[in-house]
């Protein structure tokens, strides 16, 4: 399948339909699971996809402002996470009608989590180098290897899980996309703990875990095409914002789904929530400290709302430009302008806060969210492609400069270890 072009919509119009529902529909005493199967199916989990997709045919900025709806009015907010984000759009855009049915109806309503098993120890920037074995067994496939810097594996069901099919043919050619259940023998996840003092990032170990071959997504030995439309929806969504982020958590492993929707609502407000700092959120800090007529501190707040802006308008152009073919390196200049958003914003925020910003949760502001967010911008010029691969793809795909040259072009990938491993030998 592929995306259809959203057209735009008036944000009154929006908002007067998302109010209009709200009013009709939200039920504190529903439990969390109960409200997303109502919020799943009406298409407002992902308003910005086509209505054949189970959306309702909106831009992407459509949201942001549905989720912004649903916080005024004091409503659990839709499910968001990797499901969302990047699993969700690449069944749709390459899987079967029966993989699109078997997995896209737990996204919407929130009941199933999803990471990402892409990056490994050896193949991070070189994604293409990548070693985890899929070994063909009947109707399954046998899986050994190990991830890491994988977001939310510890509470994810499902895994986007890249892997080698056929070693014998150069290596962007021999590798497959599978939708993997995480909760099996054979998977072992090791949380990494982060400078935040979290551990969102972990390393997984697969020792002859199965997939089953109707998992496989995309077709035998497609796995870099399918990997590259996951890529994109991240960074286009990344570039937006991180809008897929939301509370409570999908799935059952964040331990909401059996919660009264309106104790889960209530919660919000006590929890830090995403990591992103909105420019609405910077200026009641900035006024609440007697900092919002500093003419410094309003330039820098300018240049953000100026960054923010692009990169909204970027990560529409993408998917529309995208959708036709076009618009190759979009995807990675809304990338690079998250990465600039999240280390201004945490920037503002503490200089805002002085000295205040020194102080961590449980001590700071909103028990040290910002310094944290600060802290943790750092991470933006890695996850999700570096800066630097984000550039090389513009510089290639947009700007038409050459490729870096590749000693091993043309080489199976079985060819490439041997000749790494003799050159380890010398």
């Amino acid at each position: 399948m592929t995306e259809t072009v959203a057209a735009p919509v008036d944000d009154a119009d929006l908002l007067a339909e998302v109010s209009a529902w709200l009013d009709e529909h939200w039920d504190p005493e529903l439990t969390v699971a109960q409200w997303w199967a109502l919020v799943g199916a009406a298409g407002w989990t992902a308003p910005h996809f086509p209505q054949e997709w189970g959306g309702l045919g909106y831009s992407r900025r459509s949201v942001i402002e549905v989720r912004s709806a649903f916080q005024q009015h004091g409503a659990v907010q839709p499910p968001g996470g990797m499901g969302l984000l990047m699993a969700g759009p690449t069944i749709l855009t390459h899987g079967t009608e029966a993989q699109i049915d078997r997995y896209l109806p737990s996204i919407y309503n929130g009941s199933v989590s999803w990471c990402q098993f892409f990056s490994e120890p050896g193949s991070g920037s070189d994604l293409a180098g990548l070693s985890t074995r899929a070994t063909r067994d009947g109707d399954h496939w046998v899986i050994s290897g190990q991830k890491v810097w994988s977001s939310g594996a510890l509470g994810a069901d499902y895994g986007m899980l890249l892997a080698r099919t056929d070693f014998d043919v150069p290596k962007h050619a021999g590798i497959s996309w599978f939708a993997f259940r995480v909760d099996q023998p054979g998977v072992t996840i090791r949380p990494l703990v982060e400078i935040t003092g979290h551990a969102l990032f972990n390393e997984v170990f697969f020792d002859d875990a199965v997939v089953a071959d109707a998992d496989l997504i995309g077709g035998l030995n497609n796995g870099w095409a399918v990997a590259n439309t996951t890529l994109m929806f991240e960074r286009v969504g990344i570039g937006a914002g991180g809008i897929m982020s939301g509370f409570p958590p999908a799935g059952p492993k964040g331990g909401f789904l059996d919660l009264r929707a309106g104790d889960a609502a209530a919660l919000r407000p006590l929890t830090s929530g995403s990591k992103v700092l909105t420019i609405e959120e910077l200026f009641e800090l900035a006024r609440s400290y007697g900092r919002d007529r500093d003419p410094l501190l309003r330039q820098k707040l300018a240049r953000l709302v100026e960054y923010t802006r692009t990169g909204e308008w970027t990560a529409k152009r993408s998917v529309s430009e995208v959708a036709r073919g076009r618009g190759a390196g979009l995807p990675n200049v809304g990338k690079l302008a998250q990465t600039r958003i999240a280390k201004l914003s945490g920037e503002i925020a503490c200089e805002i806060l002085g000295p205040d910003a020194l102080l961590w949760s449980p001590d700071g502001p909103r028990d040290g969210r910002y310094p944290e967010a600060m802290v943790f911008a750092t991470a933006s010029s890695i996850y999700g492609g570096t800066d630097q691969i984000q550039r090389n793809v513009i510089g290639e795909r947009a700007l038409g400069l050459p490729k870096e040259p590749d000693p091993n072009k043309g080489l199976s990938f079985r060819e490439v270890q041997e000749r790494v491993h003799a050159d380890g030998n010398r």
